[in-house]
């Protein structure tokens, strides 16, 4: 290879991450028309050296001898690293609040003191060294003094053999047994569930009267069915009764089912797992269940690797990952197992309903059962509040009517007392009238009575003024 005449800066610069051609690519291309070689004549080196020096620079201008004595003490750091990955490593360390060394030992001995929480291990695996950082860090290797603190911290991170697979490794350990308890209850789901929906005696039932209805309803080729998919029951609500447009097929379903079939009402115990099987994606959960599978391959992998190579005592990898291996193992291999009875429960309970196990997912499968016992319960929640409604409406119209009743008896009553009074009244002064005027004495007293009658007219109508007075008044 020929080497250029490229002038040399007075003290190291930031790199320039490129890719670089291999000289034997160059030949008919446009590099071989440019001459960088030229450039440097016209170039300001000793100010692009200042703008782009390894080292970082204080930005504040010294205004004190407290500002001066930092300076002398820190020295000038020597920083490779992306800037802002750079700071963000920082911020991990400042939160993780161990030293280099401190993390250096707790990963050679599998954190045994349970040093590095798992979410700090999820972000120190985003601070892996990579090759680019590696080759970058290892031209100052002797300037580890003077590095900056994230550069220090890579450097150091990456002086430790398979520090990338020891990292993953522990992280693995320390969310296995999460991941598993994640993924065991989905997995218990669709096999309960499947189980339940063939085993229900009480949605036997109610098919049996969904589909008698359906035939009653339906007639022609939609007519004199033998069974119908499942998706069905979710129309039912669809149709609407002619008298009554607040009520549906589902409401009057229920009404028989409380008349007729009384167990139906409660299809929900029968199937409890319904609901959680619906919630689980089967192409997530086989794709977590590989994750694991491949991530205890790794581990065999990596601890085969580690048994080959010279250990410190300090390092702790194959005993820890040896035991932890051979009970995750066994755990993993029960849980395949229970995956496994699941997925046959569910494809034989799909034919068992005449399902295509093709074309239905668990999710949309029991997320059909699900929306339906939802449906259902909606469904005997707005028939007890028509009933409550319907008694309420009731219960007042007789409150009504005897208080119609009761107003009734009181006027009546009260018409009866002022007639009673007025006749008596007109009979006293009949007989003083007579008495004054000697027709008491005569033996016809229909005249008597006549002026009684009128007497006790004209009483009452002065009543009535009266009264109609103090109205005014």
């Amino acid at each position: 290879m020929r080497r250029k005449a490229i002038p040399q800066p007075s003290h190291p610069l930031k790199s320039f991450n490129w890719h670089k051609l291999a000289e034997n690519r160059i030949g008919g291309t446009l590099w071989s028309e440019i001459d960088d070689l030229r450039a440097f004549t016209v170039l300001d080196l000793e100010d692009f050296e200042k703008m782009f020096s390894a080292y970082q620079r204080q930005q504040k201008e010294l205004g004190s001898n407290e500002d001066l004595y930092l300076t002398i003490r820190k020295v000038k750091e020597l920083s490779v690293i992306d800037g802002r990955r750079a700071q963000n490593c920082v911020i991990l360390l400042s939160k993780l609040k161990l030293s280099n060394e401190e993390i250096k030992r707790a990963i050679l001995q599998m954190d045994e003191q349970e040093d590095l929480p798992k979410d700090m291990l999820e972000q120190l695996l985003k601070f892996v060294p990579e090759k680019s950082d590696v080759d970058l860090l290892e031209e100052h290797r002797h300037e580890t003094e003077r590095m900056a603190r994230a550069d220090r911290f890579l450097y150091e991170m990456s002086r430790i053999d398979h520090y990338q697979q020891r990292l993953q490794a522990l992280f693995f350990k320390k969310k296995f047994a999460e991941r598993l308890a994640e993924a065991k209850p989905k997995i218990e789901g669709i096999l309960q569930a499947s189980k339940e929906l063939c085993q229900s005696k009480r949605l036997k039932q109610l098919l049996e009267v969904v589909l008698a209805f359906g035939n009653y309803m339906n007639k022609g080729q939609r007519g004199n069915a033998f069974g119908f998919r499942v998706s069905s029951l979710n129309k039912i609500g669809d149709t609407k009764s002619s008298i009554d447009r607040s009520i549906t097929l589902l409401h009057y379903l229920i009404m028989i089912f409380e008349k007729n079939y009384p167990e139906i009402l409660n299809i929900h115990v029968d199937l409890l797992h319904v609901p959680d099987a619906a919630k689980v994606n089967l192409a997530e959960l086989d794709k977590e269940i590989n994750n694991l599978k491949n991530g205890l391959k790794a581990l065999e992998s990596e601890l085969e690797y580690q048994r080959n190579r010279t250990r410190t005592s300090e390092d702790k990898f194959v005993p820890v990952m040896s035991d932890f291996i051979t009970v995750a193992s066994f755990s993993f291999s029960e849980m395949e197992d229970l995956l496994a009875e699941a997925k046959d429960k569910y494809s034989k309970m799909l034919k068992y309903f005449s399902e295509e196990e093709a074309r239905m997912q668990p999710d949309e499968f029991f997320g059909l059962f699900d929306t339906f016992l939802q449906s259902f319960s909606e469904a005997r929640h707005d028939l007890d509040n028509m009933r409550r409604k319907k008694e309420e409406e009731e219960r007042r119209a007789r409150m009504e009517a005897m208080l119609k009743e009761q107003r009734e008896k009181e006027r009546r009553l009260k018409k009866s007392r002022a007639g009673s009074v007025s006749e008596e009244v007109g009979e006293f002064d009949d007989l003083v009238s007579a008495l004054r005027s000697g027709e008491v004495f005569d033996k016809d007293l229909s005249k008597l009575k006549r002026s009684r009658k009128r007497s006790g007219s004209q009483l009452l109508e002065n009543s009535r003024e009266r009264a109609v007075s103090k109205l005014n008044y």
